[in-house]
């Protein structure tokens, strides 16, 4: 379960920004994840809980905001949003898509009490 090691990851960030800017407790976070960054988000979410436990980021709100994927068609020469890594263009139904986003995942922000 690679979602442990994110949390850790999650954690360890949490704790970085909490210390360098005076903060006791975190009560929200906001997550970016994209479509294809292979992360399930419920045990994501599972996991946040689990290792949060001691940190400012106890008890905290993890949300989760879902991030397309998107490709380039070198048919159309569009950027499309795309479900699956193998779709065709849904504009042109090419299939020469090279995907330029929807694997990156990143804190947005956090809110603090």
């Amino acid at each position: 379960m690679h979602e442990m090691s994110i949390a850790e990851g999650i954690r360890s960030v949490v704790e970085d920004a909490a210390r360098a800017n005076g903060v006791t407790q975190i009560t929200k976070l906001r997550l970016e994840i994209g479509r294809f960054a292979g992360v399930e988000k419920h045990a994501l979410e599972f996991a946040f809980d689990v290792v949060m436990r001691g940190s400012p980021a106890e008890g905290a709100v993890l949300e989760i905001i879902d991030l397309p994927g998107r490709a380039m068609c070198y048919d159309c020469m569009e950027e499309v949003e795309i479900m699956d890594r193998l779709d065709p263009c849904p504009r042109c139904g090419g299939g020469k898509l090279m995907p330029q986003g929807g694997d990156e995942m990143r804190i947005k922000d956090m809110e603090v009490a």
